[in-house]
């Protein structure tokens, strides 16, 4: 089902759509604006990559110690934006995150290439570096350190955005663009158009 209008499904249209953009996007159709605030209510939001999408929800994965980690765990709410331009499409999604298992977590870091996980490990992500080559001493570190498998590091981690709102934004002419908004509820999902 591609057509907004007639879904009732937000998952199984959401589906739908990535397939297309996986069809059309020419890079990365499964990077997502990750917005995130800390407890006060300060906002701040980034790209990350879409890794997952099951009945928990949206899934992702992150250094636990960068802006974002620390954001989440001081307030675990957060919003999501696909832009698709190509196909002149967007989703948001908005809800509850939470972490997801270890095991999930070490079974996404080893199907990464070696060098990600080398980064991923010698990464202080979001913190002050003094130089390009103070990065590069700690990658040849980590690497001299695991010569064979790189262990996942307990402050890498996976997360699942849990929707209560998902929204479909299609390009209209002169601006007169098409907006659904499917809204959680107890037995399913409710569905409104919005003005554009």
């Amino acid at each position: 089902m591609t057509d907004a209008k007639a879904a009732v499904d937000p998952i199984e249209l959401f589906c739908t759509w990535m397939r297309e953009a996986e069809a059309g996007e020419p890079n990365d159709p499964n990077a997502v604006a990750l917005a995130t605030a800390t407890a006060d209510g300060a906002p701040s939001v980034r790209m990350v990559l879409l890794k997952g999408l099951d009945e928990r929800g949206f899934a992702f994965y992150t250094n636990a110690e960068s802006q974002k980690g620390v954001e989440l765990a001081q307030n675990p709410r957060a919003a999501m934006c696909f832009h698709w331009k190509s196909l002149r499409r967007q989703v948001r999604v908005e809800g509850l995150v939470s972490e997801l298992p270890d095991a999930e977590a070490d079974a996404y870091f080893h199907s990464r290439s070696r060098g990600s996980q080398v980064g991923a490990v010698a990464s202080q992500q979001s913190r002050p570096l003094t130089s390009r080559e103070a990065l590069e001493e700690r990658v040849r570190s980590v690497e001299d350190r695991y010569a064979d498998e790189v262990p996942r590091p307990a402050f890498w981690r996976g997360y699942v955005l849990w929707p209560e709102r998902i929204e479909f934004w299609v390009n209209g002419a002169e601006r007169l663009h098409d907006r659904f908004l499917f809204l959680r509820a107890d037995n399913g999902w409710t569905r409104e158009r919005l003005y554009p």
